[in-house]
């Protein structure tokens, strides 16, 4: 029998309060490894959660353990293994980019002349190679987002935590910050768990999530699991009397989201499909100007577990 796999992260009812405010409320939950995604609202938990992990902010109640290390024990053991890529900007001013992450390596407990390979091999690695020797306050945002990676992983950590990590990038450098993300754990081997607002960066970079809303787990597990099977379901833009045809849909039994919206999303019953879509259509006197099949997103997950607020 082979022996079961040790969490990378696992939490046990772990509440933070700030005040008479819950940020977190008994969160119970484990990270296996590889890529999740952190998601939820404004003011759900996520950094709150992502800080206690780093063992910045103690919890009420609870217990969490981060690579096998007990948080509240082993402080800084766990963040000699882990890289923290920040929301905020963290550079120092007067620092060119390759002194900043050898600084950030020696502080991790790299020598200093192993500080300083590492620093130039990770800023070639995430593109600021040729621009190593400007000073950081020069850099553009998604120069500071790039630098924020390296300083996370220049003492090549087990484990990284990513907070926003594509914020404030134009299309062209967050499509390169999420192949960066992607590389991270599928060839360097490293953990990560990304805390994000954008679903489709979570649901291009990750395998699993975990939902949070009002301080509390809402949903989690693997992405494909939370979608659920496939289903019938179309996107369908019509001419007419679109109540009416809404009507006929619901009476025959399907399902419409956003009725008010002007492209409508429908969710078919049982083996009916797109004849019937065409046949309802008829029925009602309705033109259809377009119809495509719908595929399940990760927005529809998260919709579905924070509910409609």
């Amino acid at each position: 029998m082979s022996e079961a796999v040790s969490p990378v992260v696992e939490l046990d009812q772990v509440t933070v309060t700030y005040g008479a405010y819950d940020a977190l409320r008994d969160v119970t939950g484990r990270f296996d490894g590889g890529a999740a995604g952190l998601l939820g609202p404004n003011g759900a938990g996520k950094s709150t959660l992502l800080k206690s992990l780093l063992g910045f902010v103690a919890p009420t109640r609870g217990s969490m353990t981060v690579l096998g290390l007990d948080v509240a024990r082993h402080p800084l053991d766990i963040r000699a293994r882990l890289g923290y890529m920040p929301e905020s900007d963290t550079h120092i001013p007067g620092m060119n980019a390759v002194e900043f992450v050898a600084y950030c390596a020696r502080l991790a407990g790299l020598p200093a002349s192993d500080a300083m390979q590492r620093a130039h091999e990770v800023l070639f690695y995430v593109g600021l190679g040729e621009a190593r020797y400007r000073n950081v306050e020069t850099y553009s945002t998604g120069m500071r987002q790039r630098i924020k990676l390296a300083q996370a992983l220049v003492h090549d950590p087990d484990l990284v935590f990513l907070d926003e990590p594509t914020n404030g990038m134009d299309p062209k450098g967050r499509a390169e910050m999420l192949d960066l993300v992607r590389d991270i754990t599928r060839n360097k081997g490293i953990h990560l768990i990304l805390s994000s607002h954008l679903l489709p960066d979570v649901e291009a970079t990750c395998d699993r999530v975990l939902v949070l809303d009002k301080g509390a787990i809402v949903a989690s597990g693997s992405i494909e699991e939370l979608k659920g099977p496939p289903r019938r379901a179309f996107e369908i833009r019509v001419k007419g009397d679109v109540v009416r045809f809404i009507g006929g849909l619901t009476a025959a039994g399907a399902t419409c989201d956003d009725p008010a919206a002007d492209l409508l999303r429908v969710h078919m019953s049982g083996d009916s499909g797109v004849r019937d879509l065409f046949a309802l259509a008829v029925q009602y006197d309705v033109q259809v100007r377009h119809l495509r099949p719908s595929v399940s997103t990760l927005e529809d997950v998260f919709t579905k577990a924070i509910g409609d607020e």
